[in-house]
């Protein structure tokens, strides 16, 4: 069976906020490693943390080159809404995975998306923000996977400690 690897590369990302949010939806989803180019990030994020803290468990990089960072086997995955993508619902997930999302302010370069093995769009009325893209993308990857996670003990280890609910 091929080894499943999820990573996430971003497109010069503006707000702190959102890359803490992706941050957090790598953790909950499993992805291995998080990505970036450009600097703004850099620059905003001295006045921001990711929540959960999730840069501690998952590696979060500044790289001049995305594709780069795709070891042999690891298909590039572009989300953005271009003309001819594959819609989401329709898309089959590689094993091995590079995730590339456009900034939050603009699009991912035609120069990058011409060397994706796929591009895919949510079919949505206007666009998501970054945050909301990859928790969309993530969660369609595990609703469509076999390895889908469930139960009392992932529940338990998942909520917040104020929150002890039980379904009747």
């Amino acid at each position: 069976m091929q080894q499943v690897s999820v990573q996430i590369g971003l497109v010069n990302p503006k707000s702190p906020s959102n890359v803490g949010s992706v941050m957090r939806a790598a953790g909950c989803f499993s992805a291995e490693a998080v990505f970036y180019t450009g600097q703004r990030y850099a620059r905003a994020a001295r006045f921001n943390t990711d929540t959960k803290n999730q840069s501690l468990n998952i590696p979060l990089s500044g790289v001049e080159d995305l594709t780069e960072q795709a070891a042999a086997g690891v298909k590039i995955v572009c989300i953005e809404l271009a003309e001819g993508a594959t819609p989401l619902p329709n898309f089959k997930h590689p094993q091995q995975a590079l995730y590339i999302f456009g900034p939050e302010d603009g699009s991912i370069s035609q120069a990058l998306v011409d060397k994706a093995d796929e591009v895919v769009y949510i079919p949505t009325k206007g666009c998501l923000n970054l945050a909301a893209t990859v928790n969309v993308v993530l969660y369609d990857r595990l609703a469509k996977s076999e390895q889908v996670l469930g139960g009392d003990d992932l529940i338990r280890t998942s909520r917040d400690v104020n929150n002890r609910l039980k379904a009747k």
